[in-house]
């Protein structure tokens, strides 16, 4: 089989996490030779052993630090673009994307965060590929709040509700019916995640944890079946368990976090599947959650320096989605509903909010994008109009 998948995995310290990954597939017969896996890393970082470690286990992959990327962009003809993707932020998985975007060869791509781990009896690959390829029934979950807790299955026991959930929306009532999904129209699988919950700083500190962890932790008993999110409802979208086709690349920037004058963080894989869900709401598709689960094994870290990173944005997160729920609904294809929503935050006076001149600078940001994702389909003597990266229909 040609190699088609695209690992991305943001690292600066654990990427040894990635051999339990290569042996997950091995163990459950998934051909490794499918994957190509891209770190991103910082110039400080263990580049070297990071290179090593593919090869010891005979991966296809490369190592990005600062310094590479920046070579990268140059040898591509996008220098000028490159402070879209941020130094140093958990945002930089978006240089993986253009990366992608540059290889046809890659018909899907996959998050992988360093803090986690794949559960031995799950096949983590074969799993999420199975769920992008899904036909037919599945539970279908809806709330009076256009939400959905992604952790909904066990809510009642738990009280949780994940990082990004806004707070406006929680006390929901959840509506579950049975939805018959088309082949293909699934485009990305989350997988969810067991031991440390991903939470805000906010929740965390609720929990009575000042470690940026959590006291109450999740377990295989808390997930049911899989689901998926009613049209016309938003869901948190976490990239550390993560795998999408490739067409969506053009509606799901990882947004620029903490190298910014407002000091917005934390919220560029939230704000992204925002922008995507909207999009696969206007072109008929679907975002799979469930398994494959991960071990989420978070460090510990101040719980208050989550939270100073958090606290600028948290308004903004409320009200977001409003913003664009209603954007690009004639689009027929991910790039212009994406640019019909990154109009809509470009061009509008936020001034009632704190900090709303950091929506102006996303949307400017969201249309850079899509720029240099057409510089580069140029570059690479492919199709150069952006209105033309159609859904796969």
């Amino acid at each position: 089989m040609s190699q088609d998948i695209c690992v991305i995995v943001p690292t600066i310290r654990e990427y040894e996490c990635m051999r339990s990954y290569f042996e997950n597939a091995r163990e459950h017969g998934f051909d490794l030779s499918r994957l190509h896996v891209v770190l991103v890393t910082e110039d400080f970082c263990e580049t070297d052993k990071m290179e090593a470690m593919l090869e010891e286990e005979g991966i296809s992959g490369e190592v990005f630090d600062g310094s590479r990327r920046e070579e990268w962009y140059e040898d591509h003809g996008v220098a000028e673009y490159s402070h879209v993707v941020p130094a140093a932020s958990h945002a930089e998985t978006s240089f993986g994307l253009l990366y992608m975007w540059v290889h046809d060869e890659f018909d899907y791509g996959f998050f992988i965060d360093d803090d986690t781990l794949p559960h031995d009896d799950e096949d983590f690959f074969g799993t999420h590929m199975e769920n992008l390829a899904f036909a037919g029934e599945i539970e279908e979950v809806s709330s009076d709040e256009q939400w959905v807790n992604v952790l909904y299955q066990n809510a009642d026991e738990h009280g949780l509700y994940p990082r990004g959930y806004p707070y406006s929306a929680m006390d929901e009532t959840v509506e579950t019916d049975t939805a018959e999904l088309e082949g293909g129209s699934v485009v990305a699988s989350q997988g969810l995640w067991t031991n440390v919950p991903d939470l805000d700083a906010v929740r965390i500190l609720m929990d009575g944890d000042l470690e940026g962890q959590a006291q109450t932790r999740t377990t295989r008993e808390d997930f049911g079946d899989n689901f998926v999110a009613a049209r016309n409802n938003y869901l948190t979208v976490c990239s550390m368990n993560l795998a999408f086709r490739r067409e969506v690349i053009p509606a799901f920037y990882q947004l620029p976090m903490d190298d910014n004058e407002w000091d917005v963080g934390r919220f560029d894989d939230i704000w992204s599947g925002v922008f995507l869900k909207r999009a696969c709401d206007v072109l008929g598709k679907r975002i799979y959650n469930g398994g494959p689960l991960c071990e989420h094994n978070k460090a510990p870290r101040s719980t208050f320096d989550d939270l100073n990173n958090e606290v600028p944005g948290l308004e903004l997160n409320e009200h977001l989605w409003r913003m664009i729920d209603e954007a690009g609904a004639d689009a027929d294809s991910y790039a212009a509903v994406f640019e019909a929503m990154a109009h809509e935050l470009a061009d509008g006076d936020w001034s009632d909010y704190n900090n709303g001149a950091f929506f102006n600078y996303v949307g400017e940001y969201m249309l850079e994008w899509l720029e240099c994702l057409s510089t580069l389909r140029s570059e690479v003597g492919l199709e150069a109009d952006r209105a033309h990266v159609v859904a796969d229909d």
